[in-house]
Parts: C-alpha cells; structure tokens; sequence
C-alpha cells in the first residue's frame, strides 16, 4: 500500500531574492522558502496529491521557516532532520531584467549535505509511487552515497524515479563529476526533466531532437524524456514520439525561479493520472500545455514554493 503519491529527497534552503532597495540605497533581500526538490512536492501538493520530503536541515531559525513552510504547502516534513552544528544552506539570487538568475551560495557545509545513508526512511521509500531526486544532494560524498541508496531501495520497491539533473556549476569542485553524477541519475531514471542547457552540457549538441536521441540511445531505461527551454517551450520524447508545445506567453513575468520544478510537478502528476504506459501524442500534448502553463504562472510571482498555482489557476489561462 502506498502512503503517498511522490517522496522527494534533496535541498531545502533559503533563496533571497531581491526585492527593491532600501532608504540608504542598500538591495533588499526577501527571504523565500526554496529548493527544488520541495518546489516540485509544494506543486504536487496543490494539485491534491500525497507528498513527503527526506531532507536536512541546521537548528536555526531558516531551518524553523521552512519547515513551517513546506508543512503548510501540505508536504509531510516528518521525515526532515536537523542538524545540531551545521546551518542551513542559503542561496543569493541575483535577477536579471529578463528574468533569468545567477547564484551564489552559502553552502561550505550546508546542512542539506549533511544527510546520510543510514538516516534514510526506509518504510517511506518503500511505499511511495514516484521518487524524485536531483543532483544538488549528489555534489559530496556522503550525501550522495545517502541518494544513491534511497534511489536503489524506491526502485526495489517498484517505485517509478524522476529526475532533474538541476545543474548549478558553482555548486562542484569540478564540472566532469557533475557530468558523472548525472549520468548516473540518467541511469537510474524512468521519467527525466532536462533544461536546455543541461542536455547541451551532457550531450554536446545544441538541437534538441539530436540531444534527445543520444539520451535515449544511451539510457533505455528512460521512459518519458522531457526537454525545457524557458520561453521556447517544451518537448517530450516517448516510445519514439516527439511532441512539442510552445510556451505560455502572457507577459508580466519577474523571475523564473521554480519554473522548471512546476513542470515537473505537473509531468509527474500527468504520470499520476494517466498512468507511463501507451500515452498518445494528444496526451503528451495535453502533459506540455498544463506544465508550461503553471510554469509560466509561477514566473509572474517571486519566490516558488509559496506561490504554486492550483489546478484552477491554470485551467483558467488554458
């Protein structure tokens, strides 16, 4: 019996993000609630699926915010450790007038790579039907001994994995380990989330049907490959099938941030309801459409996981 529709396992951190300037002329910082693996869940949660979250983070008060946060997104937090000595990783998120974002963290350690292999729930992760990972939870050793075993046991118990490789460079000692680790979740995984740039830096290619076909040639095990590209839209590669739908431009968008991890939200929970097996294009269609809408809807707000649209939120614009 499964207790719940997606585990997700990874960072849980504070994004400040820039919000105006003070009196004395200083940038303002808002502190959000983020991290991707919670985004995806938070999404999950809004569109009434069951969601819990294996994590860590320090005994301090960002720690306290976001678990507060992600219970009140209606993420089960009671599998979140904290961590007496190291504090809770913090990211700087500098926006740039088109919406895009560079970052800087504070993460030499950070209590998110503080979990390890026997701390995992076993009981949970083997009684989830999708397991979600990154690969922020594989840049160290430790921690991605811990990933590494919590994808093993979710997939012994039968559990569908999901994967978004998440790329932050900053976040390596070298970038041929991050092309390693990632590899390895492309192993490992049946549905994948890749950006654009992820599958140039994984694949060296530029056209995406071309980077696309040498993911799948390398990793049969994929079964639902999916490609963002920001403002020009979404591509899903499956059983030989290719459907693009282009992206949902309404204008007023701020910042991308959570973008990414609100169509993952939404593929996965397409894979909730209809099942990975025998989807036609017109599925596959009808998939990009809703994620590429509530991708957009999230971009018009600051912050992620606070501002998931609902199922009503979204149908409205389609």
């Amino acid at each position: 019996m499964n207790r719940f529709d997606v585990t997700a396992l990874g960072e849980l951190l504070i994004d400040f993000t820039e919000n105006g300037t003070s009196l004395q002329g200083n940038p303002l910082f808002e502190a959000n609630p983020g991290g991707a693996p919670c985004n995806v869940l938070a999404m999950l949660c809004r569109l009434g699926k069951k969601a819990a979250f294996i994590g860590k983070v320090g005994n301090d008060i960002f720690g306290a915010q976001l678990k507060q946060a992600a219970s009140e997104a209606g993420i089960c937090m009671d599998y979140l450790l904290e961590d007496p000595e190291v504090h809770t990783t913090l990211a700087f998120v500098k926006t740039f007038p088109n919406g895009d974002r560079d970052f800087s963290f504070y993460r030499d350690p950070g209590a998110d790579m503080m979990l390890r292999a026997e701390e995992l729930p076993n009981e949970l992760l083997c009684s989830t039907r999708i397991f979600h990972f990154g690969t922020l939870s594989m840049t160290h050793p430790e921690v991605r001994l811990a990933t590494q075993e919590a994808v093993g046991t979710a997939k012994k118990a039968g559990a569908l994995i999901s994967f978004d490789p998440n790329l932050r460079p900053p976040l390596w000692t070298s970038l041929e380990d991050a092309r390693e680790q990632i590899a390895w979740g492309l192993g490992c995984c049946d549905i994948l989330k890749i950006s654009d740039n992820e599958l140039e830096f994984m694949t060296g290619l530029t056209d995406f049907d071309a980077g696309a076909a040498v993911l799948q040639e390398k990793y049969p095990g994929i079964r639902l490959l999916n490609v963002t590209a920001g403002a020009g839209g979404s591509y899903s590669y499956y059983e030989g099938m290719r459907v693009f739908v282009p992206a949902y431009s309404g204008g007023g968008v701020i910042e991308t941030t959570g973008a990414g991890d609100t169509f993952c939200a939404c593929v996965l929970n397409y894979v909730l309801e209809n099942g990975i097996d025998s989807l036609n294009e017109k599925q596959l269609a009808q998939m990009l459409r809703f994620a590429n809408t509530a991708a957009y809807l999230v971009t018009t707000k600051k912050g992620a996981l606070r501002v998931m649209p609902s199922r009503m939120d979204v149908e409205k614009l389609l």
